[in-house]
């Protein structure tokens, strides 16, 4: 079977003749770009496609911002707390039911925090930390609601789904904070994220998956069971696409330091075939139950994993 990431394609998302191309650097260039707001948005703001409409203020649901008060305003939304600090008059504006709520769960363990050529590819960590922040800076953007739960083999930082521009500094904080540790239990993330989405909506699994397959399918089944939405991002580093073509080899588990020493060479056909079933029984598995899986590699420019995000959030409507 061939194997080859998705980021051999085109995105699915169509980009507009203005397309500016910080979206498709090299995710280690972009990441010495600045700080993770600063990627953010360079990211989004250049792949800003298909986007729908941004909310429209009302003021029956959330808290979102002050403007300047002008002649006709309600003065029943009048921020008085900010009259008496500031003199001026401000007006709240509030930020109507969003049009979604989602989670973004990432994977944390010691796996994820491994790369193939430091100072060239970034650690599968790394990248996740930049796709998080991506796709958070856009679902902001188009007026969803956002969490964040980080995992290993237990639960590292939880943020609940929230809407307004504000949140966005809370996730880049609790992504920014993010360390590789520990073994993998994907399941036990996933049913937590379930049970705490109280209606439905999407759930954007970002791992290695180097889990336990059986535990984490079954996690992922009891949230389309609950009506959820349930796109997996499988990420892989380069160097786990294959073997070296010749000479000794020292394959090591981080999460639990075992190694092996062994002539890759005579490895590389098992291993590809291994890695190709791999490959073929989670994409398998995920279209069964209705879920959206996708494999990409850490040298994968973000515009085309946006590209496929923003193709399932155009079927959700």
């Amino acid at each position: 079977m061939d194997v080859r990431s998705s980021a051999s394609n085109a995105p699915t998302g169509r980009a507009t003749a203005g397309q500016r191309s910080v979206d498709r650097l090299n995710p280690a260039d972009l990441a010495a770009l600045g700080n993770l707001e600063f990627v953010a948005r360079s990211v989004v703001e250049g792949f800003l496609i298909g986007l729908h409409r941004s909310p429209h203020r009302g003021f029956s649901v959330e808290f979102a911002e002050n403007r300047s008060y002008v002649p006709g305003d309600d003065l029943r939304h009048m921020d008085w707390r900010m009259y008496a600090r500031s003199d001026r008059y401000y007006i709240k504006q509030y930020e109507e039911e969003t049009n979604l709520r989602a989670y973004l769960a990432v994977d944390t363990s010691q796996s994820m925090d491994w790369t193939s050529a430091p100072g060239r590819l970034l650690s599968k960590l790394e990248y996740a930390r930049l796709l998080a922040a991506s796709l958070a800076y856009l679902l902001l953007r188009q007026g969803d609601a956002v969490g964040l739960l980080a995992f290993d083999d237990r639960i590292r930082t939880r943020v609940q789904p929230r809407g307004t521009r504000r949140h966005l500094g809370t996730l880049l904080g609790s992504l920014a904070g993010l360390h590789g540790a520990g073994t993998t239990d994907a399941g036990g993330a996933i049913r937590e994220v379930a049970l705490r989405m109280r209606r439905r909506g999407l759930v954007v699994l970002i791992s290695d998956l180097l889990v336990e397959p059986d535990e984490t399918l079954r996690a992922l089944h009891f949230l389309r069971h609950r009506g959820h939405e349930v796109l997996v991002f499988h990420l892989m580093d380069p160097g786990e696409r294959d073997l070296p073509q010749a000479g000794d080899a020292v394959f090591f588990d981080p999460e639990d330091e075992a190694e092996i020493r062994t002539d890759s060479a005579g490895l590389r056909p098992e291993y590809r075939r291994a890695v190709a079933e791999a490959v073929h029984s989670w994409r398998s598995e995920c279209r069964r139950m209705g879920a959206d899986y996708h494999l990409f590699t850490t040298d994968t420019p973000l515009g085309s994993v946006l590209g496929e995000y923003l193709e399932k959030r155009s079927r959700l409507g």
